[in-house]
């Protein structure tokens, strides 16, 4: 209990905790993304009914305005859409599938490129080569194009039965295949320069093992960069996640996310029930919003030339 209390004391006291508390916008990004993480985490206790099961939806309680408005009935605050869908408990749920998906790819492409970057940085030649055009490949393609074209190709794959199943992995997998490349290149660019430096030519006459040198020697010391783009990317992320199910080749709408339930609601915009559209794209705009304010004071909290 010591050690744990003498840690937190040490994180408390650090220069990243410091800048933290002296950055405003910072604290109420952080502010604004605990509150979205925790209503989406605890979303079946605080919404009004599960949006994904059907028989909790109404079509007598339709299109009903949000409870301020003539009209609105309790205790659909925000209002339902034309399934009898409450709004707000659509939107507490599709919030903790974008998160999971953004989060998850954001974690897969980071994993692929700094493993790409490593060996890339590290081995050089003909691998370096290889890997780093199947890179340029990769980026001389739209990067939504490229998520699109390997959304169908895994949904024709699977059989009709198990692709609403598979559909957040199938969106993890192609947000992740086209965003590894920056992080290669920034790992190995890093890389190369670590492995040229005293420590690591010394573990090297010490026959250490390769695997070890890259985990432990030179992994540590090219997190920091990776880390700020890894936060920066995270709104790319889900704001990708929202574009492929606004265009229909994400989230099914048995299992809205944010981008399903923009989709559905902008049919109706013009209908006049303009609150099945809002809301929710007002909330992934609030997210992207807090993370990208966030990823901007990280980036420059960790900047030295800025210390």
């Amino acid at each position: 209990m010591t050690q744990w209390r003498q840690r937190l004391s040490e994180a408390w006291d650090s220069d990243l905790a410091y800048s933290f508390r002296g950055s405003p916008m910072a604290m109420i990004s952080a502010l604004i993304l605990l509150i979205v993480a925790l209503t989406a985490i605890l979303a079946p206790v605080i919404a009004v009914q599960n949006p994904y099961d059907l028989t909790q939806l109404f079509l007598d309680k339709a299109e009903l305005p949000p409870i301020w408005v003539e009209g609105g009935e309790a205790p659909y605050l925000l209002g339902t859409d034309v399934q009898g869908r409450d709004v707000l408990s659509a939107i507490l749920y599709g919030s903790r599938i974008s998160l999971l998906i953004g989060f998850a790819s954001v974690m897969a492409s980071m994993a692929i490129g700094i493993s790409v970057g490593l060996i890339c940085g590290f081995a050089g030649g003909h691998v370096d080569n290889i890997l780093m055009r199947v890179g340029d490949f990769v980026l001389s393609i739209p990067t939504l194009l490229v998520a699109i074209l390997v959304s169908a190709l895994f949904r024709e794959l699977l059989p009709v039965n198990l692709r609403d199943s598979f559909a957040p992995l199938i969106l993890m997998a192609s947000i992740a295949i086209t965003s590894w490349v920056q992080y290669a290149r920034i790992v190995r660019a890093s890389a190369m320069v670590e492995a040229r430096k005293e420590y690591v030519l010394a573990a090297k006459i010490l026959e250490v093992r390769t695997t070890r040198i890259l985990l432990t020697h030179i992994l540590p010391n090219v997190m920091t960069p990776v880390l700020v783009t890894a936060t920066l990317n995270l709104g790319l992320a889900i704001l990708a996640e929202a574009t492929l199910s606004f265009l229909g080749v994400g989230m099914p709408v048995t299992q809205p996310s944010l981008g399903t339930l923009i989709r559905i609601g902008n049919q109706y915009f013009f209908s006049g029930s303009w609150w099945v559209v809002l809301f929710p794209a007002f909330q992934l705009g609030l997210i992207i919003l807090a993370v990208n304010l966030l990823g901007d004071w990280l980036r420059d909290a960790l900047n030295p030339k800025l210390q």
